[in-house]
């Protein structure tokens, strides 16, 4: 897939088979290994960060975020996973692939920015991890440019409210079922939850159509989390 630049974004959620926890040790610890191994090859080939949502969720126990320039790359990483051992045990109960561009917004505090960082993932390593898929109503398109400027200009100016939050936005349109896919990185949950109450005072808060569902994810190295779900 050409990208002009741009990176394909997967956040890719697997849900471990309780049975596989009643397996003998050594079984569990051979699957873990083959897992492991197959998420640390992928990581020579693209980003990757993994999550633990083990005790968080009941749908989901970890998560996979990983980025690549090539649609195929991660395709095919996602497809060996699967045929690892936890990868057999497991199922995907969500599953968002996005892409990064640069945003049709100004954000005046960024005038200097150099062109096209918006096109590269760039983790900042927080502990914590907010994602969910995200879809605006159609009246917000029908909105002049212009006016769409003036609502995300307060909207952007309660995010700057909130230093300790680093927004990751990709977008979805045409190649899959949400329009974008956020993920916000932070060490202070706190501070994302009263962001999230104060957007939901904005203008451009009235043309949200969807935003759910909600993931928290804890950063863990790929045995890390394993270990957390057997």
């Amino acid at each position: 897939m050409e990208n002009r630049g741009r990176t394909m974004v997967q956040f890719a959620f697997y849900k471990i088979d309780p049975a596989w926890r009643r397996q003998p040790d050594e079984v569990r610890a051979r699957d873990k290994a083959d897992f492991a191994c197959a998420v640390e090859e992928a990581a020579d080939d693209m980003m990757v960060r993994s999550y633990s949502l083990t005790g968080i969720r009941g749908d989901a126990d970890l998560m996979l975020w990983m980025a690549s320039p090539d649609l195929d790359v991660l395709r095919s990483h996602a497809a060996k996973l699967l045929q690892t051992g936890v990868g057999k045990w497991a199922s995907q109960p969500y599953c968002y692939l996005a892409m990064t561009k640069n945003s049709q917004y100004k954000d005046p505090t960024e005038k200097d920015a150099p062109e096209g960082r918006r096109l590269v993932v760039r983790p900042t390593g927080r502990k914590y991890l907010f994602v969910y898929p995200f879809v605006k109503t159609r009246p917000w398109y029908q909105l002049s440019l212009e006016e769409r400027q003036k609502a995300m200009h307060t909207h952007i100016e309660v995010g700057h409210k909130y230093p300790t939050v680093k927004l990751n936005t990709t977008y979805s349109f045409g190649i899959d079922d949400q329009e974008f896919v956020v993920a916000f990185e932070t060490d202070i949950p706190a501070d994302f939850l009263d962001l999230v109450q104060h957007l939901r005072e904005t203008e451009s808060s009235l043309f949200t159509l969807r935003d759910t569902p909600t993931f928290t994810c804890v950063q863990a190295s790929i045995q890390e989390a394993l270990d957390a779900v057997g």
